[in-house]
């Protein structure tokens, strides 16, 4: 078994390389840096992330009395709309913090849930049994997607060959595929998100791309592979942009941002109420996102989604920069044995060997934009959606 580099995952403060050239340079409030390449930063060397957060999101989060009004009133919105059915809403649930605190939120406030959770066959035993948990404590219905183990290997593989930084793709796409399908057979309106700015304010655009564009899922599989997709479940333009939202007039709540979500209260309260444990990192209740996340992301593209999340953490009010700082110092992997059986299964479960591993980790990195997509399309969709809302609101 080869010896994965001690030095630069587990020693504290551990540093990669630097994907932007020329000077390596740190946020004076978050500890966003120049890692992400389109950072930017202003004369006191504050990075653009910050400003965005204010002018942007923070007039559209609600963690205070105010944010309890709103809630109750979706909550009462979605009663009274759907008064008569078998569900008032439906959530995804992964088994993480996020959902399963949205979960147990939903529940409290009387409403009939419908959850799903989609299994891409990486799931980690902890992920199952705090689903089991929720479920169970908070009494609601339950329906597992099972996506076919050779789509999903086909589309993972397509995407660990093709060098693009967002590997999570195949996972994420399935996912919401999966609810908003669901969602339709059920006849049910209301999506539950888990998506919060108290711990997602910041995500960079250069770490990843929109995993809701199935035109560049398809494109990237058929470039790096020979086998047709049977049955995964993917969101076409039309489908995401028109008929869910203006044809079946789906909505969306993100009811954490009517709270004061603090991940670590949450979590807390999870262990307390339903038995949930946690997993260690954001996203690693699926084993190939631990491994991706903490290991091939910051190795073979040098971003450190820590960054990122305790960031969002610190413009939000929930830690201090000292206390991220700290944080960083922590290996990703607890240990090297732990490294190294995930490396283990991961190159088992896709069926290949050391060699092809890393030659594949370490061929050249790819933007999304070397990939069909429907970025240009989606940005004029978005600028004319803007419009016709300035227009309606004169």
């Amino acid at each position: 078994m080869t010896t994965l580099s001690n030095e630069i995952l587990l020693a504290p403060g551990w540093s990669v390389p630097a994907v932007r050239e020329g000077e390596f340079k740190v946020c004076a409030q978050t500890v966003m840096d120049t890692s992400d390449p389109l950072i930017t930063f202003d004369e006191k060397g504050v990075c653009h992330y910050v400003q965005y957060f204010n002018e942007v999101i923070r007039p559209n989060w609600f963690p205070n009395e105010q944010g309890q009004q709103r809630l109750e009133q979706i909550v009462e919105q979605i009663k009274r709309e759907t008064r008569g059915k078998e569900y008032n809403c439906i959530i995804g649930l992964s088994g993480g913090v996020d959902s399963s605190y949205l979960a147990f939120l939903a529940s409290q406030y009387g409403l009939r849930i419908l959850a799903v959770h989609v299994d891409g066959g990486w799931n980690s035993e902890l992920a199952v049994k705090n689903i089991q948990n929720i479920v169970t404590h908070c009494g609601i219905d339950l329906y597992t997607h099972v996506v076919d183990w050779e789509d999903m290997r086909e589309l993972q593989l397509s995407f660990f060959k093709s060098g693009l930084a967002n590997q999570d793709i195949p996972q994420d796409h399935a996912f919401f595929a999966a609810l908003y399908h669901f969602a339709i057979r059920h006849q049910i309106r209301w999506v539950l998100h888990g998506g919060n700015a108290a711990t997602e304010a910041i995500l960079p655009e250069a770490w990843g791309y929109n995993a809701m564009d199935g035109r560049h899922l398809r494109d990237v599989h058929r470039k790096h592979s020979k086998h047709p997709l049977k049955s995964y479940p993917i969101i076409n333009f039309f489908q995401h942009v028109i008929y869910y939202p203006y044809i079946r007039k789906m909505k969306q709540a993100r009811l954490l941002n009517l709270v004061p979500y603090d991940k670590r209260e949450a979590i807390r309260i999870l262990e307390r109420e339903v038995g949930f444990r946690y997993y260690g990192g954001k996203h690693h209740e699926s084993r190939f996102t631990r491994f991706f996340q903490a290991h091939i992301l910051p190795l073979r593209y040098g971003y450190d989604k820590r960054k990122a999340h305790l960031s969002s953490m610190i413009v939000s009010g929930l830690m201090s920069r000292e206390e991220a700082i700290e944080e960083l110092k922590q290996p990703l992997y607890p240990s090297m044995r732990d490294l190294e059986m995930d490396k283990t299964y991961f190159i088992k479960k896709l069926r290949i060997d050391e060699e092809q591993y890393q030659r594949y980790i370490n061929q050249p990195t790819k933007s999304y934009t070397e990939y069909e997509n429907n970025e240009a399309l989606l940005k004029r969709m978005a600028a004319a959606k803007k419009k016709f809302k300035t227009v309606l609101s004169r």
